[in-house]
Parts: C-alpha cells; structure tokens; sequence
C-alpha cells in the first residue's frame, strides 16, 4: 500500500489494479460491453480494495499457539458487516412486529349462516341467494331521474304535491305532541328494510344479534321516555313552587311579628284614595304584593351579617399582651393606691363616664357612693369596691381570673405528684417535699420573721401585678418578704409572664437564673424545723416549664447541687462514720431535691447528665454511711423509696438498697442471729449488734399493743422521736419495700442468690415479739417469696448433655487435578455432577446472550421510535411553515392592496 493521504493510496490502489479511468483526448471512446465474469472479477477487486483501505472492519483475534494448518473458526470477523445484518434482520422481523402490534390480522367469515349450526348447506345457499337477489334490487328503490318508476306507496311523487296522504297520518296525541309514531319511523324513515323477512327466517332460532338500526330506534324511543318524565316532572316542581308562593304569608307571620305600631288603613271615609297615574291600570292586590316584597328584600338586606373571626395569635403576642395587662392593672392599683384619677377618665376628658353620672344638685351629700354608675374620687376613694372572698378587689378579677385558672391546675398536677409519692411507701407528708440540701450550705439565706397570723383577709396588703425578675435568692426573698405562701405561685407565674424571652433579649439570661432561684428557694422551705411542703407542691410546675424551656442551663443549676451534696458527704466521712455529729445522710432537703429530680427529669435513660449523679450519690449515701440513730434508718428507706422509683422502668439493679432494707430488719425486728458469722448470706453488716444500735430494736413488752401505719418522715428527720410507733412503722415501711423490689427484680438470673438471704432473715424473726400486723405482713412477703423462688429454679435448668445421637461431618468425594489443562480441570469423576455442571455453565452462557440480545433490541426500538418522532416533528414543522408562509403571503396581498387603496385615495384628493 502506497504512503501518503486516504486519497492517494486509494488512486495508486485503483490503477494497480488496472481499474483507473482512461484520460479522455477530446475524442468520444468506444464504449465496451463487459460480461459477467469480467464484472464479477472487477467488483471481487473493489472489495479488495475497499477492506485493505478501511483497515477497522475486520476484527483479528490473535492466537496465543499459532499451528500451521490447523483452521480455526472465528478468527477473523467483520464487526461492522454483522451488526449491520442483525440490523437488517430485525427490521424485517422485530420492527414487523412493533409495526403490527395493535392490527387485529385475520379473515372474519360474515356469511349468512356460516357460523349457524342448525342450518343445512342448501338452506344456506338459498337463504344468500335471497339475500343478493334483495341487495341488487334495492340499489334501483330511489332512482328519481326514471319517470316510470314508483317510489312510493306506488305512485310517484311528481303526481302530487303534498303529502297529506301519503302515509304520514298522525293520531290525535302525536299531532299535539308533534311526534311520529314508531312504524312509520321503522317503514317511512328507512328504519325497517327487511325486519318482517329477517323475522319470518328466524322463528325458531337462537336469539340472533340485533340490527344498528333496531338498537337506535329503541334508544330513541328511551329518550323520548326520558324527555316526557322531565317535563312531567318539571310541571309537578313548578305547582309546588306555586303552592309554596300562595303559603309564603303564612310563614312570613311565623318569622316576623306583625307590626302594630303603625296606624291602621282609613276605612270611615266613602272615598277611596286617589290612584296615582303610574299605577292607574294596574291591580291594587299586586301592587300591595309588590310593596310587602320590596319591604321584605330591605329588610333582609340591612340584616346583621356575620362578622370574621380575630385569627390565632402567636406566642410572642400572648405574651405581650398578658405584659401590657400586667402593667395596666399595675397602673390602676397604684392610682388607687394614692388617691388618683383613673387614666379612662384622664383620657376620656369626662366623655362617656361624665355622661353616665347623676348630675349633683346643690344640697347633694354625696352619701350615694355604692351606685354602680357613679364613683367618687375624693377622699375616701375605693371604700365602695366591694372585696371578694380571697380579699381582692372584684374589679381586678378579670385581670387575675387567668391566673387563679393556672394556679388550680398547678396545684392539681402539685397533688397527683404526691399522691404518686404517698404510694411508694412514705407518708404524703414526706412525698409533697421537692429537694434541698443543707439549709446551712446549700442556700444561704437568713430567716424571716414569722408572719403575724391576726392579719385579716380585708386588711392585709393587696398584691401587686409587677415584679422584677430576681438574680438570687436574697432578691426574691425581698420580694416575697410579706407575701403569703398560698400568693408566692401567682408571684412567680407574673414574674414569667413580665420577662418572657420574647418581650427582651436578656429576659431569657433571666428566667435560666430565675430556675436556679426557685431549686434555691424550694431546698429554703424544705429545710426544718418548719418545712412548707405545701409550698413546695405548686412551685414544682415553674421548675419543670423553666427545665423544658432551657434544659442546659437548668442542669447546671441541678448539677452545682449534687455537687455540694458530695462535698458535704465527703466532708462528713472524713470527720468520721460512726460519730453522732458527722453529717452523713441527707436531711430532709437533700431527700426533697432528689425527689424533685424524680419528677423533672427522665430516670429510665442509660446516661443522663443529672440523673445519673443523683442516683450515684444515693448509692455512695447507702453504700458509705452507717447507722447511729432513727433518723438515718428513715433517711435511708426515704432514697431506697426513691431508688425503687427512680428503676421503676429500668429494672436496674440496686444492691445497695437491698442490703440497707436487710440491716434495717436486723436492726429493728427481734430475731434469733446473734452473730455476723450466723447471718446468711454474704451481705455486708458493719453495724450489726454495735452499742449504738442496740437501742433501735422494738421492745416486746412496749410494741406488742400497736399497729403499723405510715412513718412521718418530718417528725423524725425533724425532732429526732425514738418511740416504739416509729420503730413499727419503720420496720412495716422497710417489709413492704422489699417486697416491691422483689416483684421488680424477679425476672433477674440471680434472683434466688440475691433474695435467698431475705428469706432467711424473715423466718428468724421472732413473730411473738412484733405486733400481729408485722406478723401477717411477714407471712404474706414469705409465702410471695417462695412462690418467686420456685418459679426463679424451675427456670434455671443446669446444662445437659445432647441427648441424640451425633450428627456426624458429611464427606466429599476429593477432588483431583492431574495436569493444568482446562479440559481436565473442569472434569470431575462423578459423571451426574459434571452433567450438572455443564448444564448450570450453557444456561449461565444463554441467559447472557439473551440479556445481550435483548438490550439490543430494545436499543433498536428506541432508535426506531425516535426516528418516528422525528419524522412526525419534521412532518408538523413544514406543515406549520407552510401554513405561515400561506398567511404571510396573504398578509402581504392585503397589504399590497390596501397601499393601491391608499394611493387611489390620495390620487382622488382624500385624505
């Protein structure tokens, strides 16, 4: 092949070939007849040329082992050849069949008869024989041209001029209703044909198809049904629409009184009024009708309508508005206070209450105060107001009314919260309390004054509407110095109110301090000798809406307590665990504020940044302490109380409130262990048998007498009592816990190692030396104890062996690979797996080539569709552009046109 560019390796390939053409000089060349073999040999050499040129339409495999002689199919294709004659082999077939995919194909037989079992063949010959003959005939029925012949009834129609006669006669109901009756529709109006024949040939067939003809006359007979119901039923609704017209006075008087103001007609007169001269012809009935009627449309047009409905408001504009009737009611009270004028009447200028007011006459003494439309502003002002129950002004209770509502739902949620704490076991003295630490460390903040209670509800100082947010605790003390515990809530709820975060960009620094103030006040009141469990109850839902609106910062505050609570542990450790005047257990605001911790936040996660202290600190509480007095046995069965509510969900658990609840049984209840080393189990006892709790067991001769009840937390935390009655009811309170932790932890695996020493410890008590109660109540947790013990072994069953025969390993024939060939490679020596082998490899090889064949030809039916679409696009554009070109050239001819007008006209001198 010749060097150079596309075209000159092409001409030197032609004229080696000897295929160039001849130059041409001038003269005209004989032409030559080539015959076949020559013309076959001449196009052998252009595909000669036409493959070595185009180098890319033959595809080479190379082989790795090249063997003289051997001959290989498929090593050498031509790419381009085989994908132009699949292309071509499936427009013949597959674009066929996309082209006749909705074309029903076939011959349908519509014979007369063909498909007619029960007629023979000579029925059938004759019957489409007949049925020629009426077809040819019929074509001749209507010839007009031909004078001779009769096209209807007979006569022709050029021998008569109407048609009166002719067959169109009508009854009497159709000539009113002009309607035709349905023969002459079937007969006249080409609607019959050959009806009766068709008839006549069918009796005694099957049920045969009816004609287009029969179905549209029974369908136009349906409609005219139809249209004959309408109007029928069109004229009954316009009798009752006039019944109803003649009844509208009688419902007019049902909905209007009658008016007897206005003066009756005059009827003494023999003279009747004149008429006036626009309604001289008309009827005086009608023209009163219309009268009451345009009376009537008045009427309902001046009508009350109804008026749109104020939308919801925001928050942010709640909040504003309970700010601004705050401070309005603030601003009243203050007038009152020093003797003022109201601001309505300094704005109002004497308007509408100068109206409203009894004018005073000269000898006037003022001694009419309690009027309800008159006030007076002088001295003595406000003394007619007249004072409520709570000792409010009634005047004020609109202002206030909100806030009652939400202090009575506070205090509602305050009381279901202690009755929840009542149940676990502690008095519902103990479960108002909230949380506190020591009075001392904790808050730091001096005693009031006690309050004069001979303060009466008419004499004692009206509350005021605003407040400032307080920073600390000494400031809100400041403000709650002379205020009533029951008014302290409303305090609060009005102080949120005023600095809500929406009214102020600092308000929201100063509610998160306003939550540590109120767990600073809240650990204040629980504090002894005097705690207000009461107050403490509705305080609770502020601390919980300040938590949930600023849960960080609230933490915090939490957080800095428990911390103080474990310094003031750590601090009484290291004074020493035994001595009396160590303060080791939590008092009664430490129990308070880890009760509290309880309601605000969630005590069932895994990790909680607050709970999770809080529940360490009571576990080191009755890990570390030990017992001196009554007082820590109440504080410990107090936090186990919290424990078994704080696991309620959890089921964690809490060994250390087991082993507590075992001492406090040793320590309170008579039994027979005189040792440790008689004790069962292995639960820790440091204090068992010490000088110092010899004196907690319950004395026989004293206690035999009593009943248990509920233990008063604050009396003893309080006053340090030591009698018999809180000994019984301290050990009836650590029983019914145990039994509770037993039905928590019954589904635990250690279940029998854990209450196994319980069970002991309960049959050593000796039962003659406790009241009856502690002796029925201890009966009924043993006989439930043993019952969760029996179900706890029959579920722990030990390990067994199997108790079938062994399984044993499924061998494989090995298999063997004499030589790397692949043919003896994929051989295998089992002659049905090897089948099976080749079988599974020619389906995995078909299923390929199929899914290789289909994607082909759906790219083949895509592209053929897209050449579809863009013929039909070509095809839309020149018709468009035809269309357009036609309009603009007749757009152009009337232009052309109305210039010649315009010249003419100018030519003729008009404008």
């Amino acid at each position: 092949m010749a060097k150079g560019s596309q075209l000159s390796q092409l001409k030197s390939a032609l004229s080696q070939a000897g295929l160039s053409g001849q130059s041409q000089n001038g003269k005209k060349r004989k032409r030559t007849t080539l015959d076949e073999k020559e013309k076959e040999k001449k196009a052998a050499k252009l595909k000669n040329i036409q493959q070595k040129m185009n180098p890319f339409d033959v595809k080479v495999t190379k082989l790795k082992h090249d063997v003289g002689g051997r001959k290989i199919a498929g090593v050498m294709g031509r790419p381009a050849q085989s994908k132009q004659a699949r292309i071509e082999h499936r427009k013949k077939t597959l674009l066929k069949e996309l082209e006749n995919r909705d074309r029903s194909g076939g011959i349908v037989d519509r014979r007369f008869g063909e498909n007619n079992p029960h007629m023979t063949p000579e029925e059938r010959m004759l019957e489409r024989f007949t049925r020629e003959r009426q077809r040819a005939s019929r074509g001749d029925a209507f010839n007009l041209e031909d004078e001779e012949e009769l096209t209807h009834y007979g006569q022709n129609l050029s021998k008569f001029d109407d048609f009166d006669n002719v067959g169109f006669g009508l009854d009497d109901e159709e000539e009113d209703g002009g309607q035709i009756d349905r023969m002459t529709v079937q007969k006249s109006h080409f609607g019959g044909f050959d009806d009766e024949a068709a008839d006549d040939d069918d009796e005694g067939q099957p049920e045969r198809k009816r004609s287009k003809a029969e179905v549209m006359s029974e369908v136009m007979a349906k409609s005219k049904e139809h249209k004959f119901m309408r109007q029928a039923q069109q004229e009954e609704d316009e009798n009752l629409r006039h019944e109803l017209d003649k009844e509208l006075d009688s419902i007019r008087s049902l909905l209007y009184a009658p008016d007897h103001s206005a003066a009756p007609p005059d009827t003494t007169s023999g003279k009747g009024d004149p008429k006036p001269i626009a309604t001289a012809g008309l009827n005086t009935e009608d023209l009163e009708e219309d009268k009451e009627y345009d009376q009537f449309v008045r009427e309902l047009a001046f009508e009350k309508r109804a008026q749109p409905k104020d939308r919801t408001k925001t928050e942010e504009e709640l909040a504003l508005e309970e700010k601004e009737a705050l401070e309005k009611a603030e601003r009243k009270r203050m007038r009152r206070m020093n003797g003022e004028d109201d601001e309505s009447d300094s704005e109002e200028g004497g308007g509408k209450k100068a109206k409203g007011r009894r004018q005073r006459g000269g000898d006037d003494l003022a001694d009419d105060f309690m009027e309800e439309d008159d006030e007076w502003d002088g001295l003595g002002a406000g003394l007619g107001d007249r004072i409520g129950e709570n000792g409010k002004n009634e005047d004020d209770s609109g202002d206030d009314e909100g806030e009652d509502e939400g202090e009575d739902e506070d205090e509602d949620e305050s009381e279901q919260g202690e009755g929840d704490l009542g149940e676990d076991g502690v008095s519902e003295s103990d479960a108002e309390e909230g949380e506190e630490g020591e009075s001392e460390e904790l808050v730091k903040t001096k005693k009031p004054k006690p309050k004069s209670k001979s303060i009466t509800s008419g004499t004692k100082k009206e509350l005021p509407f605003t407040f400032p947010c307080p920073s600390s605790h000494e400031e809100f003390m400041e403000i709650v110095e002379d205020i009533d515990d029951a008014e302290i809530p409303t305090v609060v709820k009005r102080i949120r109110t005023l600095h809500h975060p929406s009214l102020a960009q600092d308000n929201k620094f100063k509610l998160q301090a306003l939550t540590g103030v109120l767990i600073d006040h809240i650990l204040y009141i629980t504090s002894p000798p005097t705690p207000r469990f009461s107050l403490l109850s509705t305080l609770i839902p502020h601390v919980y809406a300040l938590t949930k609106s600023y849960p960080i910062q609230s933490a915090e505050h939490f957080v800095s307590k428990l911390n103080l609570m474990q310094k003031n542990l750590r601090r009484g450790l290291s004074h020493g665990v035994t001595e009396t005047a160590a303060k080791t257990w939590p008092g009664l605001p430490e129990l308070s504020f880890l009760r509290l911790i309880a309601l605000i936040w969630p005590t069932s996660d895994m990790n909680h940044h607050v709970v999770s202290p809080a529940r360490l600190l009571m576990g080191s509480y009755l890990g570390l302490c030990r017992v001196r007095t009554l007082a820590d046995v109440a504080s410990g069965l107090f936090l186990c109380t919290l424990f078994l509510q704080y696991e309620e969900l959890s089921k964690r658990l809490v060994p250390e409130a087991i082993n507590f609840l075992l001492n406090s049984l040793l320590h309170l209840a008579p039994h027979k262990f005189k040792d440790v080393a008689f004790l069962p189990g292995s639960f820790p006892a440091p204090d068992f048998q010490s000088e110092r709790c010899k004196g907690l067991c319950i004395d026989k001769r004293k206690a035999k007498k009593l009943s248990v009840s509920r233990p008063d937390l604050t009396t003893i935390l309080g006053q340090g009592a030591v009698d018999e009655q809180t000994k019984i009811n301290l050990l009836g309170l650590a029983l019914e816990l145990l039994g509770q932790f037993a039905d928590m932890y019954k589904s635990l695996e250690g279940f029998i190692e854990l209450y196994q020493p319980v069970v002991d410890i309960l049959e050593g008590i000796k039962a003659d030396a406790i009241p009856a109660d502690l002796t029925t109540r201890i009966s009924s947790i043993r006989d439930t104890l043993g019952r969760l013990m029996k179900f706890s072994h029959q579920a722990r069953r030990p390990l067994a062996l199997q108790a079938h025969k062994p399984i044993p390993i499924p061998t494989y024939i090995p298999r063997f690979e004499h030589s790397s060939s692949n043919y003896l490679r994929n051989r295998d020596p089992d002659h049905e797996r090897n089948e099976a082998a080749k079988v599974r490899a020619q389906y995995k090889q078909e299923r390929k080539g199929a899914i290789r064949e289909l994607r082909k030809d759906a790219r083949f039916l895509a592209g053929e569709q897209q050449k579809k679409q863009k013929e039909k696009d070509k095809s839309y554009n020149d018709r468009m552009k035809r269309v357009y070109g036609s309009l603009e050239g007749e757009r152009a001819e009337e232009k052309v046109m109305e210039r010649e007008k315009m010249k003419d006209k100018k030519r003729a001198g008009k404008k």
